[in-house]
């Protein structure tokens, strides 16, 4: 009765999210005195998935069918829900990305099982219950969820479980299911990536900025300062309403949430819906001029003054402290 858990890949190579998940499935196993199996779909290569064994993946089953090339919500959870039956697995675990937030629900749906989605902290057992915190109302606030269902899905929040080393010598099978021709009503033919940046849900470090810029004449200080910190770049929401930059870049409620390990907020005041997309942020780091901005009160460092000045002067000192 293993663990089974489903990582994703982006173009045959495996998200970070992919090793947290596995990392996060390998810890339960260990409470639970059991395997982790991990399900990849998609045209992977052998030597990539050989990578999820360091964390902690015993066996690997990857199906690699043509018309499964790309992400397909219905028939996704059906492949999963199949190699789930075929583990024994009770419980399944998976990120909650963008693609798994849709997934979870119909996967659960599907086996019957509780779901808790947003989870932030590995889960604690009581007999067959399993109780886990997770993020609630749009990250404003945390919940502790209890699944008493036989059955258990959990989509685990990126950045929330930091991928930890267990060598395992895998083995990979390969499983060929039978995919219903109604969950392939919708078929994604291709993806062109649109930019080659650090995808923003992913990212580690996110830098972000808002009408405090002034413009968007003032925006390269911000791509490099993202730059050298290896980060994503984002931006409030009046400043994609105004068209200083793209909407894909817009964090908070009514754009994308985010849980990086470090937030730099610039020149943004800190409403409560951008506050509720980045609040689950590990460090929150605060520049505005404004001391009573109410970002400062959810800061964990604030710097008060004009960003057009201290951004440059910030980035110069990282660039000086890498070069030494």
């Amino acid at each position: 009765m293993a663990i089974l858990v489903y990582v994703e890949n982006i173009e045959g190579k495996f998200k970070k999210s992919a090793f947290e998940v596995v990392s996060y499935a390998k810890a339960i196993a260990q409470e639970q005195s059991t395997s982790v199996t991990a399900l990849s779909i998609g045209n992977v290569a052998d030597e990539e998935l050989n990578k999820l064994a360091a964390f902690g993946a015993s066996k690997i089953v990857k199906v690699d069918q043509e018309q499964l090339k790309q992400f397909i919500n219905k028939a996704y959870a059906a492949v999963i829900a199949e190699a789930a039956s075929k583990e024994q697995a009770h419980i399944i675990v998976l990120s909650n990305s963008f693609s798994g937030k849709g997934l979870a629900p119909r996967l659960a749906a599907k086996l019957e099982a509780g779901l808790a989605d947003g989870a932030m902290e590995l889960p604690t057992f009581s007999g067959n219950d399993l109780q886990v915190k997770k993020t609630a109302f749009s990250n404003k606030a945390f919940a502790t969820e209890v699944i008493t269902a036989d059955k258990k899905v959990i989509a685990v929040n990126p950045n929330s479980h930091e991928p930890v080393r267990s060598e395992e010598t895998p083995v990979i099978e390969t499983l060929s299911p039978s995919v219903d021709a109604g969950d392939l009503n919708l078929v994604v033919k291709d993806i062109v990536r649109a930019t080659d940046k650090i995808s923003l849900p992913e990212a580690e470090i996110v830098v972000s900025a808002g009408r405090g810029m002034k413009g968007p004449e003032n925006w390269a200080m911000i791509e490099e300062l993202a730059e050298v910190l290896g980060a994503a770049t984002a931006c409030s929401k009046p400043v994609s309403d105004a068209g200083w930059r793209p909407h894909s870049e817009h964090v908070g409620q009514t754009g994308i949430v985010v849980s990086p390990n470090l937030y730099i907020a610039i020149g943004i005041s800190g409403a409560i819906q951008h506050l509720a997309g980045v609040s689950s942020s590990k460090t929150i780091v605060v520049i505005n001029k404004d001391p009573e901005a109410p970002f400062f009160k959810v800061a964990d460092y604030g710097i008060v003054g004009d960003a057009l000045e201290i951004v440059p002067k910030l980035t110069a000192a990282i660039q000086a402290h890498k070069a030494n």
